[in-house]
């Protein structure tokens, strides 16, 4: 090719050169090639256990809990203490029914609790009177005829007098009668009528305490079933701590493992850090750059080539 004189120019070379002592550049080489391998390994996976699953005990505990259901206790103290109320409501109904304290003032009680053969006692008491009075007038006759004055206004006036003597006797036979009569009635009423309300008392307070010793043994139960809750849910929770902590020993079993095979899957990697931070320390300096500015001709084609060769030989004798 032609062409006319070369112009003079101004060239600057930047040039690297390596002052890395000879006892110190196998090593080098041996990281590189080393922190080469490491980065170029395939990713291995963990393929053991990460979590401890349930144990059986925690399984048989959680299944008992979730079977659990409401002490029979409860539903028999709730039956029974509805049974008790309504049969307190009952009872009261009942003694309702029954009435308080009956009066003897009430229609037909008098004649209820009287003797049904206390007239024929005021009979019997009448007709001797009569016959007592009979007696008496016969006996008047006889005496009044000795004297001559049968049928006379004496005779009629004690005649009178003894009949109405024989009526006021038969009254207050009747009347004397009746009143005893009366009062005996009364005494009896009064007697059953006490003996009536105490049987009834006795009988609504022995009701009343069975029905409350009934709510006493169904507030029992359900005191019984409560308790019973309370110690099968404080078993359970002593079981689940049990083997909760089997569950956490095997856990610690499985961190173990896994952290074995990390140490495993990175030991090159920690040794060759290791073994990175030793060179570190090396007081050498690997590279250095140095500029150099001249001041000619243009170099030919030929001589830049030859230059870039020399340049890549070094480098690469360098890290052989």
């Amino acid at each position: 090719m032609g062409g006319g004189p070369s112009q003079p120019t101004t060239t600057t070379v930047n040039q690297n050169t390596s002052n890395l002592p000879e006892y110190a550049r196998p090593y080098f080489t041996s990281m590189m090639g080393k922190a080469q391998a490491v980065t170029s390994a395939p990713y291995v996976a963990y393929g053991g256990e990460r979590l401890a699953g349930f144990t059986p005990e925690q399984l048989q505990v959680q299944q008992n809990i979730l079977n659990q259901q409401m002490p029979g206790q409860f539903e028999t103290g709730t039956q029974l203490a509805g049974l008790s109320g309504l049969g307190s409501l009952t009872a009261g109904q009942r003694y309702a029914e029954m009435g308080g304290p009956q009066s003897f003032t009430q229609e037909g009680t008098a004649q209820q609790y009287m003797s049904p053969y206390m007239q024929n006692v005021l009979d019997v008491q009448k007709q001797q009177a009569l016959r007592d009075a009979q007696q008496g007038q016969l006996a008047q006759s006889l005496g009044a005829a000795r004297q001559g004055t049968y049928g006379g206004a004496r005779q009629l006036l004690a005649t009178t007098e003894r009949e109405r003597n024989l009526g006021d006797q038969m009254s207050k036979i009747q009347a004397t009668g009746m009143q005893s009569a009366y009062e005996n009635a009364v005494r009896q009423f009064n007697a059953e009528e006490a003996a009536r309300l105490q049987n009834q008392q006795f009988g609504a307070n022995l009701g009343l305490q069975g029905l409350a010793q009934a709510n006493q043994s169904a507030q029992t139960l359900g005191n019984l079933g409560a308790t019973e809750q309370q110690t099968r849910s404080n078993m359970y929770n002593q079981q689940q701590a049990t083997a909760a902590q089997e569950q956490a020993l095997r856990q610690q079993y499985l961190d173990q493992q896994y952290r074995d095979f990390i140490a495993q899957r990175d030991y090159n990697k920690e040794n060759l850090a290791f073994y990175s931070s030793l060179l570190h320390g090396v007081p050498v300096s690997p590279n250095t750059t140095s500029t150099q500015t001249t001041t000619g001709t243009a170099p030919s084609l030929g001589a830049q080539l030859m230059g870039t060769g020399l340049t890549a030989l070094s480098a690469y004798n360098m890290v052989k």
